[in-house]
């Protein structure tokens, strides 16, 4: 079995690197092959040039990228761990996601239908956020993050099977409520690759 965990945050000691920890050690506890990719401290460029972008569509794929794909293809459970910001992924997390989700990897399209091609792979998503859940709730914030975070980008490239947790209040709770976070994280995180196993 193998755990891809991706994520961004520009702060060594930041809560979602605390979250990482807590899922990657669950992880291992599973048996599970995990690989981390911390984008920040990866110093991964999210720009997706214009050559880049026109390349893609011919099959010419930068080295860099097509081992990302290959993690992203040899994972059992992939996670994104990330705090929301203005409403999205943090810049360097989209980039990130724009580069790697290349046509002929993540989706074709042929005669104008596009098709996802990342079926069969598991997915979960942890999304920090310093505001209330309940409000987000209220708002219908929460769907707009599911409709277009979660399942509008990813059931487009073909996964279907696809979990997400909000934790809110991030800077307003005490510690024993984030360790709470944590080890409902991880218990998540091992919930799911059982079911992956199972698979």
């Amino acid at each position: 079995m193998q755990h891809l965990i991706i994520y961004a945050h520009p702060h060594l000691h930041s809560f979602s690197k605390a979250m990482v920890d807590s899922i990657a050690a669950s992880s291992k506890k599973c048996g599970c092959e995990v690989m981390i990719r911390d984008l920040y401290r990866m110093n991964f460029n999210p720009i997706l040039s214009y050559e880049e972008l026109q390349g893609s569509y011919q099959g010419i794929i930068a080295a860099e990228i097509r081992y990302e794909q290959q993690l992203i293809s040899n994972a059992d459970l992939i996670t994104l761990v990330y705090p929301l910001w203005w409403m999205g992924f943090p810049a360097i997390l989209k980039g990130y996601l724009d580069r790697v989700l290349t046509h002929g990897f993540a989706y074709k399209t042929e005669n104008g239908v596009s098709c996802g091609l990342l079926k069969g792979k598991k997915l979960q998503q942890f999304i920090l956020i310093g505001s209330n859940l309940m409000e987000y709730q209220r708002r219908g914030f929460d769907k707009s993050i599911q409709d277009t975070l979660v399942d509008g980008l990813f059931n487009y490239c073909g996964i279907e099977d696809i979990q997400h947790q909000i934790f809110d209040d991030i800077h307003l709770v005490n510690d024993q409520a984030r360790q709470t976070m944590l080890r409902q994280a991880a218990e998540i995180t091992t919930q799911n690759l059982s079911a992956a196993e199972a698979y």
